[in-house]
């Protein structure tokens, strides 16, 4: 984003927002933000791991089906 459209953003919650929601955001940012920061992408050599070990469970039938997963989501939803 640009700062101008930054800076917008920032003025229209300053303008809409009490002190008190403007402090939840703030320190929801800051953890988010700080989250992404520690976050470091996966090597080749660990991407070709967990695809190895992803197929090697789909060999021997470790894997969920399309309908077990649609039930599982319909008992969340009923619940």
């Amino acid at each position: 984003m640009t700062q101008a459209v930054l800076t917008n953003l920032l003025n229209y919650l300053q303008g809409t927002l009490s002190p008190s929601n403007m402090r939840w955001i703030g320190e929801h940012l800051i953890e988010c933000a700080d989250k992404e920061e520690s976050l470091k992408p996966y090597t080749m050599e660990e991407i070709d791991e967990m695809l190895i070990a992803a197929e090697n469970d789909f060999a021997n039938g470790d894997y969920v089906t399309n309908e077990e997963v649609m039930e599982y989501l319909s008992k969340v939803a009923e619940s």
